[in-house]
């Protein structure tokens, strides 16, 4: 018996039940990211991952698809307001990481756009021998010329931040430069910074981000910079905001305190004066408009429901700080606020209406608060992709599960909108169709879920057929238009499943809440009440239904295929977190406690300790064999969690498929020749699993 398998089995010997205090990890050697180890076993797996699923005579051919779809040039450049005009950034063949453009509004708006290139990141990478990934601009309003872009040098959230002469075309020399690291940034004025960031070795949150804020004057090194506001170091993070009125001037500073991921502290900086906002500490900050700070509520409070959106007025809070908001928005039981952009003279708020979009503009007049519905498309996805500063001008993406996107511009003042581009159907639809049913959990909660089928699909249960569903941090899955599956999966005769199951944010924070810390297995048991209840209307099978989740989907996945093995063939696992009494300890996770719970502490780390999928695995278990996936450049969550667990299942003789990709970061998505690989070896493997 090998000595892994040996420190294996007396790991799962004295693991004990949940809450015990865990004994030495046998594969803690994979969280060195750089390891030498840790890196030859990595390129070993990958190799074997790599010739399962690359040596498949359809992936060259799943490549081509998916990268034709990644850089075709009918897509539609997204626009960002600024000075005047729209910013996009475009990536195709020849600009693998990107070019940052501009373009005038009329012209944008033509069938023949005229780009001004501001930064071709391809060159800028070739030129400083970097990896230069976009992470977008901040620039300083109202002029909007002088921006802060952030640089990632492989994909990671920690960034460089250099200021950029957008109307000259050029970096700034001697301007503003903040070197590599997780920060957090906003203009002052034109010779003034807030920055939080890491301003000592080591002075960061538990979870790896900055706590202390400072204002830094252009000139000075960035030593001399005077701290304004400090958090603490077991906070989440401390964030800046400079709440600036359509003249320019900045009417309030707001420094946002983190305390964890859903608790959150408002103070306005005053001259030396700290002003507390009055607000429960679950809310959620949506910038300044119309002379106002916008915040939504996570919880009931003073008598206003979970999910008002509300505003304050600083000047009135400097005279009477416990001074009540106004209210903007309550949503009903059906309906939920999925985000919120600040506007010329109010709030743009993306709404849901029983998992179906909707926009309201939300203007403040002599008679409050009042609403106007955007005149766009129903029964799909409506996302606001910017909305403008200094008109009423609002770009929105409308698309449906078989509806290609369109570009809507809409008026926040009229209500009225019209289609500026469109994108050409990239599958066939034809014979397609959607519906929506609805699931009874463990519980007896109804849980909706949508359904993209062939029409003809015979109901024998022979449908191959793919889950996805997320279930955390009030994030909701929507009727989104993805390509990459009509191509890969729906032309090819393949079902496939959106799952609305709690913990996301489909009907607001209380469907968040009903799945945080302790009640994290109602979303498991959600999941898997979906599939029961495809096999029960013979839409699939168990032989014939695999499940896809990242992030904290890969939670959801890792669990499900352990907890519940007979229900699916197949789960692909991305970016995962797995090891979930021990994911407060890398990069991150301890902001996310808020969410899970706290594993030092043992009532916590009793119910975590039950589902963990890292823990629960063990010897005589029938698994379908995963594929598990994640990016060595992922600073967000770590790749120890799927190391680890592909370690483990190799250690007990469970078959399994591992990649990893080298750059790239948690979106593992950042260069279309690497997201073509990415699409490819997915579908290979689901091809394998649930059609041959």
């Amino acid at each position: 018996m090998t000595r892994p398998l040996l420190a294996l089995l007396a790991f799962l010997a004295l693991a004990g039940g949940a809450g015990a205090q865990q004994p030495d990890d046998p594969f803690l050697w994979l969280e060195e990211v750089d390891g030498a180890q840790a890196r030859a076993w990595v390129e070993a797996e990958t190799a074997a991952g790599a010739g399962r699923l690359e040596g498949d005579p359809r992936f060259a051919d799943y490549r081509l698809q998916a990268l034709a779809i990644l850089t075709a040039t009918d897509r539609i450049p997204m626009p960002s307001f600024r000075a005047g005009g729209v910013d996009n950034l475009w990536q195709d063949k020849a600009n693998p990481r990107g070019v940052w453009r501009h373009a005038s509004l009329a012209s944008y708006e033509s069938d023949t756009p005229a780009w001004r290139t501001l930064i071709d990141l391809d060159a800028l990478s070739r030129a400083e021998g970097r990896n230069w990934i976009w992470k977008g601009s901040i620039c300083l309003e109202p002029a909007e010329t002088r921006c802060l872009v952030r640089l990632s040098d492989g994909g990671g959230d920690a960034v460089e931040l250099r200021e950029f002469d957008a109307a000259a075309g050029r970096f700034v020399e001697g301007g503003f430069r903040l070197p590599m690291g997780k920060q957090n940034v906003a203009w002052l004025d034109a010779d003034h910074l807030l920055v939080a960031r890491e301003w000592a070795p080591g002075e960061v949150t538990a979870s790896g981000y900055p706590y202390i804020l400072k204002s830094w004057t252009r000139g000075e090194p960035l030593a001399a910079a005077r701290e304004i506001y400090r958090g603490e170091p077991g906070d989440v993070q401390v964030l800046p905001m400079a709440a600036v009125g359509d003249d320019g001037a900045v009417n309030a500073v707001l420094a946002q305190r983190w305390i964890t991921f859903s608790d959150t502290e408002f103070t306005i900086l005053d001259e030396g004066r700290r002003i507390p906002v009055p607000l429960p500490r679950k809310a959620a900050s949506y910038g300044y408009a119309a002379d106002r700070l916008i915040f939504r509520l996570k919880t009931p409070w003073r008598e206003l429901p979970m999910g008002a959106l509300v505003a304050y007025d600083p000047a009135a809070l400097r005279r009477a700080p416990q001074a009540g908001p106004e209210l903007i928005f309550a949503p009903d039981a059906t309906q939920a606020v999925q985000a919120v952009h600040t506007g010329e003279h109010g709030v743009i708020v993306e709404l849901l209406e029983n998992v179906k979009g909707a926009i309201d503009s939300w203007r403040r007049t002599d008679r409050g608060w009042t609403r106007v519905r955007l005149d766009l498309p129903k029964d799909g996805v409506l996302r606001v992709v910017d909305a403008a500063d200094d008109s009423d001008a609002v770009f929105v993406n409308a698309a449906g599960f078989l509806s290609p996107t369109a570009l809507w511009r809409g008026s926040a003042e009229s209500g009225k909108a019209r289609a500026v581009k469109s994108l050409p159907a990239k599958f066939d639809a034809g014979g397609k169709v959607v519906e929506q049913f609805w699931a009874t959990s463990t519980d007896g909660t109804k849980i909706p879920y949508f359904l993209v089928r062939p029409a003809d699909a015979p109901m024998d249960g022979s449908a191959p057929t793919i889950m996805f569903a997320y279930g955390g941090f009030e994030s909701a899955m929507l009727p989104n238009y993805l390509p990459e599956m009509g191509k890969l999966w729906l032309e090819k005769g393949g079902a496939y499943v959106i799952a609305n199951i709690r913990g996301g944010g489909e009907f607001g924070p209380a469907w968040h809440h009903a799945a945080l810390r302790e009640h994290r297995q109602r979303s498991f048991d959600d999941f898997a009440a979906v599939a029961r209840d495809l096999h029960a209307r013979g839409i699939t099978s168990p032989r014939r239904l695999g499940i896809y989740g990242r992030s904290n989907g890969g939670v959801l996945t890792s669990v499900s295929i352990v907890q519940r093995p007979e229900l699916w063939n197949a789960a692909v696992i991305e970016s995962p977190l797995i090891d979930m009494l021990r994911y407060h300890k890398l990069p991150a996770g301890a902001s996310w406690i808020a969410e899970y719970g706290d594993p030092e502490v043992a009532a916590d780390a009793a119910f975590i300790g039950k589902y963990s999928a890292y823990q629960a695995l063990k010897p005589g278990m029938q698994l379908p064999e995963p594929y598990i996936t994640t990016n060595t450049k992922d600073d967000r969550v770590h790749p120890g969690h799927a190391r680890k667990f592909a370690a483990k299942m190799k250690a007990l003789g469970y078959p399994y498929i591992y990649y990893e990709q080298t750059f790239g970061g948690h979106s593992n998505d950042a260069d279309p020749e690497l997201n073509a690989g990415r699409w490819a070896r997915h579908y290979v493997y689901l091809t394998q699993k649930l059609m041959d």
